[in-house]
């Protein structure tokens, strides 16, 4: 079977809803045994059971990313039981808003996550993926860390650092036989965005839906399953010839727009 992940095992942060989800379920589908790192609980388990229901291998583990603690407990008990294959660094949260109402609070939050978060997943990652000579890792960057977007000031910094991060790493470990990648998905349509849009717009939501849509050049938003099948290439084997290389998949925003 092409792009098999039969026999690895795949620790997915964030894996409990939205792109993340769409990763986990893909990657059990491919023969993965996928282990879901998320706050949420109710979403984590959640996930596990529609898994297991398709006759998936998944496990899940509740865990704060900005814990370095805690994520390397988390490690350390899959790696009793599972040779760990795959990291995606998938956790992250959002911010809108220009550099002048954006507070050190909200500053210090999206660095929690989505930089340290990364981090910590990395940093208790690389010990083990040296030790068995392999293993590959995704970030989930955005076409933020890429291009200019209004009000998203904290989110790009973040976005930005992560494939920095990323690069450095795939240098660092490339004769480890440890590769490292990243994604950066324009507007994806996820409960996210729905939740976003209906706080924010509770009184056109469809109109704000399709203006959001059409930022891509392409007309639409992407699907989390279409996040999911690229995150899918880059870690299976027919990928291992890449590293160190960022993919936008972004229907043409970062070149078609302007």
């Amino acid at each position: 079977m092409i792009f098999s992940l039969k026999g690895k095992t795949a620790i997915i942060t964030g894996g409990g809803s939205g792109i993340g989800k769409a990763i986990a379920a893909t990657f059990a589908k491919q023969g993965a045994h996928v282990c879901i790192l998320d706050f949420n609980v109710d979403n984590g388990r959640a996930t596990v059971s529609e898994i297991e229901k398709t006759k998936g291998s998944a496990s899940f583990y509740q865990c704060d990313v900005a814990n370095q603690e805690q994520m390397e407990g988390v490690f350390s008990e899959i790696s009793k039981n599972h040779r760990i294959a795959i990291l995606v660094n998938n956790a992250g949260i959002a911010h809108v808003g220009n550099i002048e109402n954006t507070n050190v609070e909200d500053l210090d939050r999206l660095y929690n996550v989505n930089i340290k978060g990364v981090y910590n997943g990395m940093k208790a990652a690389i010990p083990y993926f040296k030790k068995q000579k392999g293993g590959v890792i995704v970030n989930m960057a955005s076409i933020a860390s890429w291009v200019g977007i209004d009000d998203r000031f904290a989110y790009s910094m973040t976005k930005g650092a992560v494939l920095t991060m990323s690069y450095s790493v795939a240098k660092d470990y490339v004769n480890d036989g440890i590769r490292c990648n990243t994604i950066s998905p324009a507007r994806v349509h996820t409960p996210f965005v729905d939740g976003f849009i209906e706080k924010n717009y509770p009184d056109n939501q469809a109109e704000m839906f399709e203006n959001l849509s059409k930022t891509q050049p392409i007309g639409r938003m992407g699907k989390p399953e279409e996040i999911a099948n690229l995150a899918l290439y880059l870690c299976s084997d027919e990928a291992s010839f890449i590293t160190g290389t960022d993919f936008p998949i972004d229907g043409g925003f970062i070149k078609l727009n302007g």
